[in-house]
């Protein structure tokens, strides 16, 4: 069964509203087993949302259209799913009793506006499914090229769209579909790698799915968060998707190894807390160029004030020298980063000292080029002092980001390897 969401409004169109629905819509197709192959946005422009229902008809066997069922001149769903299915729109006298009761029970007159919400393709059936909203939605049966289809409408408020679309668009896919299924994603978070040598460390592994493996594989490039490895798996049931999905996973990280730090929602924040509390150890942090973001995100994980001392952020030179101990001389510096680090783990109390210090944008008069970034750590007896100097590109917020998990994750590989 291959399912496609096509989202109705020109606010779509304009930016003034994020197509959240469409996301949403995608995420329980998967979970029932059903295929969602396209997602497109359509503005309220009755020519376009016919030819693309049509478009969407001739590639996928079930449509869901989103929005566009209210009671205003330019709720024309209604209306441009009867011309494709070649029919009138008739007044189902049930739904327009609902709509009228709805109004009466809470004191309201209701305008006569509202019946339009009421008219129902013929043929098609209205879902009479409970939900808060006067729009109904709609099952339309059509036939192409022999083929039986179906075309469903649900309203564009998420909280009713929601509701109908779990309680009766699903079930209804899946009896048509026949064969159940369920479809499973995890993705596998790396830091380190660039796509193009992510894909060539995966290469064989990619074939050997392609050719018939239980699991598919796909890129996903992250920003400040990295690149994620998608895997997915269509199986029976959940159980049986999740037993291949973790064979998969293993086999993918026995070739990525180190690389991957989490696995879906899991941050490396929370990657580096979890590392610490294993080994009983404590952290401090020192930041200048990032200015209490690493900090933040790592409060940010819950559990983290177990093992989280604090961060100082000695934005200013003379903070750094006053308070963490650094040396007069340039705070840009190998030398600064570790002696912020060592300043860090014994003002804070922690066992563990992380630092960085850099240039982050063109507004700082520093000797060094902008984007240049020294990290400082501080092991204490179990490791030392040392300094990684890295160079990033982009702009101030830029740097600034990448500074932050470029840091965690040197911590990171540095506790994946302490005794």
């Amino acid at each position: 069964m291959r399912c496609e969401v096509v989202a109705i409004g020109t606010e779509l169109l304009l930016g003034q509203i994020v197509d959240t629905n469409s996301s949403w819509i995608g995420e329980q197709l998967a979970i029932g087993g059903i295929d969602s192959v396209f997602q497109t946005k359509v503005g309220d422009n009755l020519e376009r949302m016919v030819d693309t229902l049509e478009l969407a008809l001739s590639r996928s066997d079930a449509v869901i259209c989103c929005g566009g069922l209210g009671p205003t001149q330019d709720d024309i769903t209604r209306v441009a799913i009867a011309q494709v299915m070649g029919v009138d729109l008739e007044l189902d006298d049930d739904v327009a009793q609902r709509i009228e009761y709805m109004f009466t029970s809470r004191g309201r007159r209701m305008p006569m506006n509202n019946l339009l919400q009421a008219e129902v393709p013929v043929g098609a059936t209205a879902i009479s499914d409970p939900q808060p909203g006067t729009a109904p939605g709609l099952i339309c049966p059509v036939r192409r090229d022999g083929v039986d289809k179906v075309i469903y409408a649900v309203p564009g408020v998420p909280r009713e769209m929601q509701l109908i679309v779990a309680g009766a668009v699903i079930p209804d896919l899946q009896r048509r579909g026949g064969e159940a299924s369920t479809i499973v994603s995890r993705t596998l978070r790396t830091w380190g790698e660039s796509e193009s040598a992510l894909a060539e460390s995966l290469a064989g592994r990619v074939s050997a799915l392609d050719s018939g493996g239980g699991a598919t594989l796909a890129y996903n490039a992250s920003g400040i968060e990295g690149i994620k490895v998608r895997l997915t798996v269509k199986a029976p049931d959940r159980a049986s998707a999740l037993e291949i999905l973790e064979l998969e996973e293993a086999e993918i990280r026995s070739i990525l190894g180190d690389v991957v730090f989490g696995v879906d929602d899991e941050t490396i924040e929370a990657s580096v807390i979890g590392l610490l509390k294993d080994r009983g150890l404590t952290l401090g942090l020192a930041e200048s160029l990032t200015g209490g973001l690493m900090g933040a995100r790592m409060a940010d994980v819950v559990g983290a004030s177990e093992v989280f001392r604090g961060s100082i952020v000695s934005y200013a030179s003379d903070v750094k020298f006053s308070v963490l101990g650094v040396p007069e001389g340039p705070v840009v510096s190998a030398a600064a980063a570790e002696a912020m680090a060592s300043g860090a783990r014994k003002v804070l109390g922690a066992d563990i000292g992380l630092a960085v210090t850099g240039v982050a944008g063109p507004s700082e008069q520093e000797a060094q080029p902008v984007g240049t970034v020294f990290v400082g750590l501080d092991l204490g007896e179990r490791g030392g002092v040392s300094s990684t100097q890295i160079g990033l590109f982009g702009d101030r917020q830029q740097i600034r980001q990448f500074t932050v998990i470029t840091a965690m994750n040197a911590l990171r590989l540095r506790l994946l390897h302490m005794e």
